[in-house]
C-alpha cells in the first residue's frame, strides 16, 4: 500500500507524523511524497485554534476530493482535531473513512492494513495518553535540522487553552530515548535539533528522586551528540524559567542564546485572567535580567490580542511595552474563543474587528523594530547554517532564527554551498524582514 502523510500544525505534531511514517512503513508500506500516487492519505490534524481546525477541515475535504475521483482508496484522520473532535468529523464528512487520536498508532496501522472504515473515533482519553512516540522516527525532509520532542500535555490550565483536554497531563520523555533519537539524527545528516514541547522548563518535574534528569541534564546530554552542531530550546515558560538555565543559555555550548518566551500579555489584570502565574513587574524583570547576563541574547515572544475584557488601555500597556523591548522576534495571535475553556465563557468578548485591528497595529511596532535590527546588521559577520538551495540561491538562518517562524538570509552565489553547511555571511543589505549576504 502506498501512503502519504499530510503534516498540518505545529513542530510537535510533525515529530507525531513522522511516527506515524515509522510505523506504517514497519507494516510494509510504502510512503509517497505525491498525494496523488498514493492508496492511503493520513491528515495529521490540528486543532489548538479556530483557523487551525478549518485548515485541517478544508485539507481532508480536498483530499477527500481525490478520493471521489477515484485517485484514493482511503482517507483517515489523525492527531489532535481528531481527538478532540473525531466523532463529528466522521459524521459529517462521508468521505473519511477513520478518525485516530493521539497516539492511535497500532489502530491506524490496522486500519490502513485492511482498507477498513470506521464510523467512531479511535482514542484514549486525554487524561491516560503516555507520552507518544513509535519505536524509531522516519525522516520526512531533507533539512539540516530536526523537531525532538521532549515531553508531551501540559498541566498549567490557561484559561484559553485547550490543549490540556487533547493533549493531557504533563509527561516528559525518558531521557535515554531522547538521546537515542538525537544519535539516529545526527547520523542521518541533522545538524541543528529543535526540542520541542509544550514547556521545556518543566522538563523531568514529574519523574520521582533526586538524581532524574532537569532540562540542564538533558541539555548536557545532548551536547555531547556527535555531528550536532546547534540544539534550540523552544517553549520555555516565563513563570519557571531559572538564572541557571538563562545562564546555560549565554554560555559556550551546543545550545544556542535563543530565549523563545510566550508571554501573552504585559497587563497583569489580564495575565491573572489567562492564569499565566506571572505579573507585569516579573516578565520586566525577566527581559532585563536576560539581556544583563547577555547583550547577544535573542529574545523571541507571542502576544494574544483581544483577549475577553481587554480594554483599550490595556492594550496600550501592551504596545508601549513592545515599543520599550524591542524584541528580536515576535508574533501575535488574535484571541480564539475555544470550547471548553474558561475564557469562552467570560463576559465582556471582544469584537473580531476590533482583534484585527489591534493585531495589526501590534505587527506594524515590531515591524519597525524588526527592520531597524536588520539595517543594524548591514556589514556584520554571522554564523549561519544553509536550510535549502533554490534556484542557484542559499537560503539559511543565524541563532537568532527558528525555521518557519523566523528571518531567512540569501546567498547568490551558491555554487559551492551545499545543504547544511555552516558558513560564516557578511550581511550585504536588506529588504523588508529578509537579509542578503555573502559568504567570507
Amino acid at each position: 500500500m502506498k501512503f502519504y502523510v499530510h503534516k498540518l500544525g505545529c513542530p510537535k505534531n510533525d515529530v507525531d507524523a513522522d511516527y506515524i511514517y515509522a510505523r506504517l512503513i514497519h507494516e510494509g508500506h510504502t510512503p509517497v511524497k505525491d498525494p496523488l500516487k498514493a492508496d492511503s492519505i493520513i491528515v495529521n490534524t490540528c486543532g489548538f485554534i479556530l483557523p487551525a481546525k478549518e485548515e485541517s477541515i478544508n485539507e481532508l475535504l480536498k483530499f477527500g476530493q481525490l478520493k471521489k475521483d477515484g485517485y484514493l482508496k482511503t482517507l483517515y484522520a489523525a492527531g489532535c482535531l481528531s481527538q478532540r473532535n473525531g466523532d463529528e468529523m466522521l459524521k459529517e464528512m462521508p468521505e473519511l473513512d477513520g478518525a485516530f487520536g493521539l497516539g492511535a498508532l497500532d489502530s491506524l496501522a490496522t486500519a490502513v492494513n485492511g482498507s477498513t472504515t470506521s464510523d467512531l473515533t479511535v482514542k484514549m482519553e486525554a487524561r491516560k495518553l503516555g507520552y507518544l512516540s513509535w519505536n524509531n522516527r522516519f525522516i520526512s525532509d531533507e533539512f539540516p535540522y530536526s523537531y525532538l520532542k521532549i515531553s508531551d500535555g501540559c498541566d498549567r490550565g490557561c484559561t484559553y487553552c485547550a490543549i490540556p483536554g487533547m493533549r493531557g497531563k504533563f509527561r516528559s520523555r525518558p531521557l535515554d530515548s531522547i538521546i537515542r533519537e538525537a544519535n539516529y539524527l545526527a547520523e542521518n545528516g541533522k545538524k541543528e535539533l529543535i526540542l520541542v514541547s509544550q514547556e521545556a522548563t518543566m522538563y523531568g518535574y514529574n519523574y520521582k528522586g533526586n538524581d532524574n534528569p532537569d532540562i540542564l541534564t538533558l541539555l548536557r546530554e545532548l551536547d555531547k551528540v556527535k555531528g550536532i552542531e546547534w540544539i534550540r530550546l523552544m517553549y520555555l515558560y516565563p513563570a519557571e524559567l531559572s538564572d541557571d538555565v538563562i545562564e546555560y543559555l549565554a554560555a559556550d555550548n551546543k545550545t544556542v542564546n535563543y530565549f523563545d518566551l510566550p508571554f501573552q500579555h504585559i497587563n497583569t489584570e489580564l495575565l491573572k485572567s489567562m492564569q499565566r502565574n506571572v505579573d507585569s513587574q516579573h516578565i520586566r524583570k525577566l527581559v532585563k535580567k536576560i539581556r544583563t547576563i547577555s547583550s547577544n541574547a535573542a529574545l523571541r515572544t507571542t502576544f494574544i490580542v483581544g483577549f475577553p475584557g481587554e480594554t483599550e488601555e490595556q492594550f496600550e500597556e501592551l504596545a508601549d511595552f513592545i515599543q520599550e523591548s524591542k524584541f528580536d522576534r515576535m508574533g501575535v495571535f488574535a484571541y480564539s474563543q475555544e470550547d471548553d475553556t474558561p475564557a469562552a465563557e467570560m463576559p465582556d468578548q471582544v469584537d473580531e474587528d476590533v482583534k484585527q485591528e489591534r493585531l495589526n497595529r501590534l505587527m506594524l511596532i515590531q515591524q519597525d523594530i524588526a527592520f531597524d535590527k536588520n539595517n543594524s546588521l548591514i556589514e556584520s559577520e554571522q554564523h549561519v547554517i544553509i536550510d535549502t538551495i533554490e534556484d542557484g540561491q542559499a537560503i539559511g538562518r543565524t541563532y537568532a532564527d527558528c525555521p518557519e517562524v523566523d528571518l531567512e538570509i540569501y546567498i547568490n552565489d551558491a555554487k559551492q554551498i551545499k545543504v547544511g553547511d555552516m558558513l560564516k555571511v557578511r550581511i550585504s543589505s536588506t529588504e523588508g524582514y529578509d537579509l542578503f549576504g555573502v559568504v567570507i
